[in-house]
């Protein structure tokens, strides 16, 4: 039988375990959020394995580390491999550094067996992916790839008034690359599902094809503040009413326009907030999610439609602003089928999966071909300090992320 290679899992499971150690949650995950003293001392371990393994440091202006291991070809565009460190206030252990320390382990199993790749091969950490210190999230890839200036970026503040470019400074990791200057041959990144689907499939492996768009939908209700107890039912302009009702009608709308539909509400605000007086106002946010663009504008406009005319109804005023958007993106078919060839090959069970959340892949597939790898985490639990995966997940998307990495950095004969 082939000796097929493999990652040493006992390494990558003891550098996740390590690295948890800097920024410990209150509940046994990590508080490292982006620009922190926290993530300063995280990224400083980091370097400091990397170099160790041989690999030579480059920072841009956003903070972003790039770490790479020569190829034998100087001419060749490099095969990148990236996530991030940085973590939720209440993050779990895994999300996002995951994907980096599977890269670092991948070098380290490289460089065991004495492998040399005709590309060469770099780990990137991508600043500020969370978004949970300095909004939006994956701040520092949308400036690589020519989303948001740098000069946007270096001015987005935290909640005390802090700005990135000051706490980048203050940190000491502001380096001297130009953003976005680096070309990058193929993009690889590694990520635990975030999701139940893998786990409850019993599925090792998601092959992933898509990252859903998303449309944010803010909705302004008015009516007219009451009192709950004197004012009749049939005299009440009814805010919460009409918001119940538009819920409905989401759950209505998406149903019905399965598969690859999703929606929910989240934040919701009322004022007043009070236990015995009808809200004036009620603010809410409808997200809404598909792989397919036009499904996605389909949805938005059947559910704008539907709440004008349940607010017209319940004579309360409506105002639909879109406060999100992003683009729905299919992940590139040639580094899609290396992933399916190497969990075949590797003989690890998988299944096609698109990813409901966003990730710096998102942002790079503008500028370069990329895909994903998703290993399951246990119930789907993540951005939670319960969020949790085996050893041996964690290792057999490490394994598919070794081979589809080498199928394209090409090993040297």
């Amino acid at each position: 039988m082939e000796n097929i290679l493999k990652i040493n899992s006992d390494r990558l499971w003891k550098s996740l375990m390590d690295i948890a150690q800097i920024g410990p949650g209150v509940a046994g995950g990590n508080n490292r959020q982006a620009l922190t003293d926290e993530d300063a001392e995280g990224r400083s371990l980091f370097q400091q394995w990397s170099e160790e393994a041989g690999l030579v440091m480059g920072v841009d202006s956003m903070g972003s580390m790039f770490m790479t291991r020569l190829g034998t070809d100087p001419d060749a565009l490099p095969v990148y491999i990236g996530s991030h460190l940085d973590t939720q206030n209440t993050g779990g252990k895994f999300d996002g550094i995951l994907g980096v320390l599977a890269g670092l382990e991948l070098v380290r199993t490289l460089n065991d067996a004495n492998i040399k790749t005709t590309r060469s091969i770099v780990l990137v950490n991508w600043a500020n992916e969370e978004g949970a210190r300095f909004s939006p999230p994956m701040l520092a890839s949308g400036v690589f790839a020519g989303i948001h200036s740098l000069e946007y970026a270096h001015a987005c503040v935290d909640h005390e008034g802090l700005s990135y470019g000051a706490e980048l400074e203050r940190i000491g990791w502001r380096g001297d690359e130009k953003v976005g200057a680096r070309k990058i041959h193929s993009y690889f990144e590694y990520h635990i599902e975030q999701g139940p689907i893998l786990e409850a499939k019993q599925k090792e492996i998601g092959v992933v094809t898509h990252c859903q768009g998303l449309m944010w939908l803010q909705f302004t209700l008015k009516g007219k503040s009451a009192h709950t107890g004197s004012t009749p039912m049939n005299m009440r302009i009814n805010t919460p009413l009409a918001m119940a009702n538009i819920i409905k009608a989401v759950e209505e709308i998406t149903m019905q326009s399965q598969p690859d539909a999703l929606g929910a509400i989240g934040h919701v605000t009322f004022s007043p907030n009070s236990r015995n007086v009808m809200p004036e106002e009620v603010i809410f946010t409808v997200d809404i999610r598909s792989k397919e663009l036009s499904k996605l504008k389909l949805l938005s406009d059947e559910i704008k439609q539907r709440a004008q005319t349940i607010c017209a109804n319940l004579q309360v005023k409506c105002d639909i602003e879109l406060v999100a958007n992003f683009n729905p993106v299919t992940f590139d078919s040639k580094l899609v089928n290396k992933v399916r060839n190497a969990t075949t090959k590797l003989g690890y069970s998988h299944m096609d999966i698109v990813s409901g959340a966003g990730h710096d892949a998102c942002w790079i597939a503008k500028v370069a071909p990329t895909t994903m790898i998703m290993c399951p985490c246990v119930g789907g639990i993540s951005h939670n300090e319960a969020e949790d995966i085996s050893p041996e997940w964690a290792a057999s998307g490490a394994n598919v992320l070794l081979h589809a990495v080498l199928e394209t950095a090409k090993i040297q004969k």
